[in-house]
């Protein structure tokens, strides 16, 4: 099976993926926003008996908070996520939004207690600042990193490039897929949505580095060999590995979705979309980009110097 043949098509399928994807991101809104990263409030509340979720829920959309989130914590306690509440105004007697909801919700069973928080886009902001300058550090280590471990290899310096590309794909895919769903069904992105790119990432960089030392192996055994059969028979030795590690991953995944909370469903969503990225760019994107800049197909600055 030549894999490696057919790269070209690899790369114009990714090609026209992110093409869709960049372009969203480009368009506003270029993601949705939950309240985690937007602002809002928060509700604990605490019932003096057992309450459904999906009860509290339809007094809130009753009463007009439609994008308000419920979740169950416990048998009598809700965790309500809402957009900012309103204060009332006691000169002209009108209610804050949060009396309007404790009287509404006391219809479904007396409230024990209600503790409520606003969430501040100012922290939101921070977080993403400091997720962004984690993942370039770490690119950079992974560069150096790949580079140092492949030393015994010809052109070391590529597989750490090869590494970071791959990266960049699934990482791009990933936001720009979010972002059509955001549009297309108003899928937000929350806080669990960091943590979930970043093990997207490892995952991907894992998937990579295992082809490419299977790669290394080759190379050591028959270094006189085209590098792009070298790495056809590096895949076609390790791919049943990849698929058969990504199916168990990907059936795992879907039992969370449709068994899970609500409260790690977006979590699970950017790992659903990552396992599936990672996969192919770690068989179709990052091996394949190796043989074509081995093979001068690659048009820029470094290809000269590397030659």
């Amino acid at each position: 099976m030549d894999i490696v043949k057919r790269r070209f098509w690899y790369f114009t399928i990714s090609a026209v993926l992110l093409v869709i994807c960049i372009s969203s991101l480009l368009i506003s809104p270029r993601l949705t926003l939950g309240i985690d990263f937007a602002g809002g409030s928060t509700l604990t509340v605490v019932f003096d008996s057992e309450i459904k979720s999906d009860s509290v829920r339809e007094r809130l959309n009753k009463l007009g908070y439609n994008d308000a989130t419920v979740q169950q914590s416990g048998s009598d306690t809700v965790f309500i996520r809402m957009s900012k509440l309103e204060e009332g105004n006691e000169s002209s007697g009108t209610k804050s939004d949060r009396i309007l909801i404790e009287e509404d919700l006391s219809n479904l069973a007396k409230i024990a207690s209600v503790d409520v928080a606003t969430v501040s886009g100012v922290v939101a902001n921070d977080t993403v600042n400091n997720a962004i300058i984690a993942v370039l550090v770490a690119s950079v280590g992974i560069l150096l990193y790949v580079t140092y471990s492949f030393r015994g290899v010809s052109n070391p310096f590529r597989y750490g490039v090869a590494a970071i590309v791959a990266l960049v794909h699934d990482s791009l895919i990933v936001l720009g897929l979010f972002s059509l769903l955001g549009k297309f069904m108003g899928l937000e992105i929350n806080a669990m949505f960091i943590p979930g790119i970043l093990v997207v990432i490892g995952y991907s960089v894992n998937d990579t580095i295992v082809v490419f030392d299977r790669v290394r192996e080759n190379a050591t055994i028959d270094p006189d060999r085209p590098l792009s059969m070298i790495v056809n028979e590096s895949i076609t030795q390790t791919i049943g590995r990849s698929l058969n590690t990504s199916v168990t991953l990907l059936l795992t995944i879907l039992a969370l979705i449709f068994l899970g909370g609500e409260s790690i469903r977006n979590f699970l969503y950017v790992l659903l979309i990552g396992l599936i990225v990672g996969t192919y760019s770690s068989i179709f994107i990052a091996c394949q980009f190796l043989v074509m800049w081995e093979q001068g197909e690659l048009r820029f600055p470094l290809s000269k110097k590397s030659r």
